[in-house]
């Protein structure tokens, strides 16, 4: 049966506070947006919609930049924009699942007891969680108490059989509807509650925030990873450091633009993956990486990295040589570096040293970098 997700993340999350849209906002090291797609992702979910709001449209792109997605306009509500992805979703969908971007903590395991529960025969399935607080209505002599067993915390995902779920919007009115199991049983539709999870809160206000990056912390290990990478100098105009292109009396020798600082950075992300070294993704005896530009290799770590669920926290590189001298240059590299890893600058070290004029470095026969990765991965 094939499964196809729609993320509603039209919103504006103005109670999050100003500045960017809470669903863009970074939740350790990753806008909110791209944890529901990973999580999608290692789930094998075959086709994701994502309804966007038109203004924030190149936000959701920078956001979903490494993942297979398709982005379409949302609505001036939730109803209207689930609407329009449902539209969107191919019409070989078998079971949709709907979610909210504001609840970044979806695990497999819940998109996998969603789907068991709808191969079982359900019309639609939602995640809860009980109540474990008292239950007041009203205020002074009026106050009654309300029976919290029969009451749940209802999350995302919703499920659904995909004819259901379009032809309970199709019927459904002009109104506002309090989630998706409302409009299915508008028609009548059985839906199943099934075990939710914490780590499934919505994000609402900002702090909340660290709220959830704490119990995340809980369900992650923390991995470190090292690089290291040297190249001699050749004839040249200049070196390529970090992504940036220093004016020098030397170049660099390599397959392709031999910049030692993104080298050693892959080496790093890889390693703290057991995935490797750079040479087994991009074999220096492949023609096609000849003069290949080390962003492409640096942006496939992070995807790599990001399909494993991982999150870059923070990333040290060490350039060692007496020339060219770093120090005007340190802050564009780690400006690059903070861009194409998507992460804040200061969670970006570049720094350099000498070797005191001792060996092939003293030498300036060539130069070398050492980098430390440090992720964080799911248990």
């Amino acid at each position: 049966m094939k499964l196809a997700a729609l993320i509603v993340a039209a919103g504006r999350g103005e109670r999050a506070g100003e500045g960017t849209p809470k669903q863009y906002r970074r939740l350790m090291g990753r806008p909110v947006l791209a944890w529901s797609l990973e999580a999608f992702a290692r789930a094998g979910v075959e086709e994701v919609v994502v309804a966007v709001s038109p203004q924030h449209a190149d936000l959701a792109a920078e956001a979903l930049s490494e993942a297979t997605v398709r982005l379409i306009p949302g609505g001036a509500s939730r109803t209207e924009s689930v609407r329009a992805g449902l539209t969107a979703i191919s019409a070989d969908a078998d079971i949709i699942l709907i979610h909210d971007a504001a609840r970044p903590g979806l695990g497999t395991t819940t998109i996998q007891r969603l789907w068991e529960t709808i191969v079982a025969g359900a019309a639609g399935a939602a995640p809860a969680l009980p109540i474990h607080d008292a239950l007041w209505r009203g205020q002074g002599a009026g106050m009654e108490a309300v029976d919290r067993a029969l009451l749940s915390r209802v999350q995302t995902p919703q499920a659904f059989r995909a004819s259901i779920i379009r032809d309970a919007y199709a019927k459904a009115g002009a109104g506002l509807f309090a989630d998706d199991i409302a409009v299915a049983r508008a028609i009548g539709a059985d839906v199943t509650l099934i075990p939710g999870d914490p780590r499934l809160m919505k994000l609402t206000v900002a702090e909340d925030f660290p709220v959830l990056e704490s119990l995340l912390a809980g369900y992650r290990f923390t991995c470190v990873g090292n690089g290291v990478d040297a190249h001699r100098f050749g004839p040249g105009d200049h070196v390529t450091l970090c992504g940036v292109r220093i004016a020098h009396d030397k170049g660099l020798i390599g397959h392709s633009d031999a910049d030692a600082g993104w080298h050693a950075l892959v080496d790093a992300i890889l390693g703290a993956l057991g995935e490797g070294d750079i040479g087994a993704h991009f074999p220096p005896n492949d023609p096609q990486w000849k003069g290949a530009d080390s962003e492409r290799f640096l942006r496939y770590a992070r995807q790599l990295a990001d399909t494993q669920g991982a999150s870059i926290v923070h990333v040290d590189v060490t350039l060692l040589c007496e020339r060219p001298k770093i120090g005007p240059h340190r802050d564009p590299m780690r400006a690059r570096t903070a861009e194409v890893l998507g992460l804040p600058i200061e969670r970006v070290s570049v720094k350099a040293t000498t070797t005191e004029r001792m060996g092939f470095l003293g030498r300036e026969e060539g130069l070398a970098a050492q980098a430390t990765a440090t992720l964080e991965r799911p248990r």
